[in-house]
């Protein structure tokens, strides 16, 4: 086990970082209020080679690893956790379930022009009645033809509003379960194929969540990816490799949370001294540079045994579920150390503990990850 970071790692998250203080801190607050789509940050973003990070060369990306995925994550979300969840929905689900399942000519096709981020992507699996239980999904894709007709809609999907390419799940096999499900590639301008409500939420505002509906949409059988009724069965796949993105979201998050009350701690003066140096306070910091140590062991874990081809449905579901519920914990406890100005916008914790709490629903509940290992654990 090697607990350093390469030297190409430490200069990544360097440049991540100065990219993110220079083009995303000083607007965070501005597009969190008019919930504003940083689309020039995140064309940006592509230039640099980080919308396509974990794709390989010769389909346009950067060839980088799961672990220096995790790196760009953390550090634009420890920033603005909005900017980090666009890019993580963007590569972890969309592309990802392209460059995971999709044939030769559709990597060739899509791959390139999502990972330079001359392309956004979006993924859809949720429905209103279907969230936890995605299997119980009511979107339907019928055969006509050489066709596919695809009808229904779609909730809560990251970066709707602003995608080129959406991957998109629907029934073809009423009855199959789990293995009636397939994924279909739709564009934009795909007849049929709209964006309808953008949701107003509580934090990750200037991300865009929203619904996608299909009506009467149809698509050629090269738009179908990967085998017919197993498009579920590959989100389970795509979503072992999502939570890892999660998972650094909510460290990088928990990071940005702790470095300002830490900051706060040692300026802000009561009883004729720092707060930093009464007990109550070292604690506080103490158990948050603690969890967000362990969080990133555990994500760092699953990410190596992504980029070693290994499942990694358990370890994944372990960095997610500790990481998202840490972080919350984190937040929380910099709002406490601010005080007062912990509930005032002036300051950044405000935002970070709007923010993470998706950390902790997103890609499956804290609930469902328990699920999730609890089944693994009992097989073993």
């Amino acid at each position: 086990m090697d607990f350093e970071y390469t030297p190409e790692q430490v200069q990544l998250r360097r440049e991540v970082r100065e990219f993110a203080a220079r083009e995303i801190a000083p607007h965070v607050m501005e597009w969190d209020e008019a919930q504003t789509f940083p689309l020039e940050v995140i064309k940006k973003l592509g230039k640099l080679g980080y919308m396509g990070s974990i794709f390989p060369e010769e389909f346009g990306g950067a060839g980088l690893s799961y672990v220096d995925y995790s790196i760009i994550i953390e550090e634009l979300a420890r920033v603005d956790g909005s900017v980090g969840i666009i890019l993580a929905a963007h590569t972890s689900l969309c592309t990802n379930h392209i460059y995971k399942a999709g044939t030769e000519e559709q990597k060739r096709h899509y791959i390139p022009k999502l990972a330079s981020g001359e392309w956004i992507g979006c993924w859809s699996l949720t429905e209103p009645e279907a969230g936890s239980d995605a299997a119980g999904t009511r979107s339907t894709a019928v055969r006509e033809g050489d066709s596919w007709i695809v009808n229904g809609s779609k909730t809560f999907t990251t970066n709707a509003h602003y995608a080129d390419v959406c991957v998109g799940m629907a029934v073809t096999a009423r009855g199959a379960q789990q293995h009636g499900i397939s994924a279909f590639i739709f564009e934009q301008d795909t007849p049929g194929f709209r964006t309808g409500k953008k949701e107003n939420k509580l934090g990750l505002r200037a991300s865009a969540t929203g619904e996608v509906i299909f009506e009467n949409c149809r698509l050629p059988q090269s738009q179908l990816l990967g085998r017919e009724g197993e498009g579920f069965v590959d989100s389970l796949r795509i979503l072992d490799g999502g939570r890892v993105s999660i998972a650094a979201l909510s460290i990088g998050m928990a990071q940005g949370a702790y470095d300002a009350a830490l900051k706060y701690s040692k300026i802000r003066k009561q009883f004729g001294r720092s707060i930093s140096e009464f007990q109550a306070i070292q604690h506080k910091l103490v158990d948050m540079a603690t969890a967000i140590d362990a969080a990133r062991l555990l994500n760092y874990r699953a990410a190596l045994m992504l980029d070693k081809g290994q499942r990694v449905t358990r370890e994944s579901a372990m960095a997610k579920l500790f990481a998202s519920e840490a972080a919350v914990r984190i937040a929380d406890e910099a709002v406490q150390i601010y005080g007062g100005y912990g509930f005032i916008k002036d300051y950044p914790v405000e935002k970070f503990y709007r923010d993470v709490k998706l950390c902790t629903i997103g890609e499956g509940t804290s609930e469902i990850q328990r699920m999730v290992i609890a089944r693994q654990l009992l097989k073993d």
